[in-house]
């Protein structure tokens, strides 16, 4: 059986999940891999068999996306042309991690697809949202990469369909430690600016920046580093506690591994909001902006105990399991 991989390419989190599940696919059926998009630092450390600009955003740099900047990379006769021409046909099932392009063009040939990712999990009623809905931005989630059958991942089990989060090998077999430090992982915001914030609480930081693109250096008790993958584990494996973004990786990994977190959702980004919104019903520090109050919540924060820690199981084996299912059950 040929299966064709889609992931998208924004952020980290989608290879960083792909990567274990392709691993495990690789060792009994044919693979092909696509991305779309370009804000990714992370290697997937497989063969790439295409690359497309796909959908995606820019982040901006004050704790939101940058609208202008996404409007102007945004191409989408070619996103069309790319669905169109994708040998969609040559392959027997498609899995899209979030990724249009896949689903699109599986959707509009025929061929089945199943969605495995966070996003998959809005499908269902029963995950936390804010106490204001955005229905326009779930109509986004839903058609963004459509499919008929969906796989989720989210914090808890909170439907039949939904999983624990799917931890990479690497954050599981790393030594856990606390070395003093703090994490910060705040792609919305430059580096320039969280130091300014930063400076002014006294413990050591180690920033990892999207914007930073040279070598790692320090700015008082602010470590500012790249984006690369095995600093970011080794710092995040090691640190008292992170400060980031209400994604779903870096926060399930934060939890796996039993650290302090602090999110911050970007700004007029609903799945974060969504995401923030369970984080707070786990007990989890939400912060909805880096204002006047920042360096008293964050000080509040460092000195509080509150830490969750959930059972995590390895659920990979069975997400696996249930596409072997599918796949019997198409045979």
């Amino acid at each position: 059986m040929k299966i064709l991989f889609g992931i998208q390419g924004t952020g980290n989190g989608h290879i960083s999940r792909s990567k274990e599940l392709i691993k495990c696919l690789s060792t009994r059926f044919e693979v092909d891999v696509l991305i779309s998009g370009n804000q990714h630092e992370v290697d997937i450390g497989l063969e790439i068999g295409y690359r497309c600009d796909g959908l995606g955003f820019t982040f901006g740099k004050r704790g939101g996306i940058d609208y202008r900047e996404s409007i102007i990379k945004a191409s989408p006769y070619k996103l069309i042309r790319d669905i169109i021409a994708l040998p969609v046909k040559n392959y027997d099932l498609v899995i899209s991690d979030f990724e249009p392009i896949t689903s699109w063009a599986s959707k509009l040939r025929g061929i089945p697809c199943i969605a495995i990712s966070h996003q998959a999990s809005f499908v269902s009623s029963k995950i936390p949202r804010p106490r204001h809905r955005n229905y326009f931005q779930e109509l986004i989630l839903k058609w963004y990469a459509p499919s008929a059958t969906a796989i989720g991942v989210h914090f808890l089990e909170y439907d039949d369909f939904i999983f624990q989060p799917i931890i990479r090998e690497e954050i599981r077999n790393t030594e856990v430690e606390q070395n003093g430090h703090y994490t910060v992982y705040l792609p919305s915001y430059d580096q320039e600016f969280l130091s300014s914030k930063l400076r002014n609480i006294d413990v050591k930081w180690e920033v990892f920046s999207k914007h930073h693109k040279g070598v790692p250096y320090t700015d008082d008790n602010v470590t500012v580093f790249p984006i690369g993958n095995d600093e970011f584990v080794k710092s995040l494996c090691s640190c008292e506690g992170i400060l980031c973004n209400a994604g779903f990786e870096t926060p399930s990994e934060a939890l796996h591994l039993g650290k302090k977190l602090m999110v911050i959702p970007m700004k007029r980004q609903y799945e974060q909001e969504c995401n923030a919104e369970a984080l707070k019903r786990l007990g989890i520090s939400v912060l909805y902006d880096i204002n006047d109050d920042f360096e008293h919540s964050v000080t509040e924060w460092i000195s509080s105990q509150s830490v969750y820690l959930p059972e995590c199981a390895n659920t990979l084996p069975i997400i696996v399991h249930k596409i072997d299912e599918f796949v019997s059950s198409r045979l």
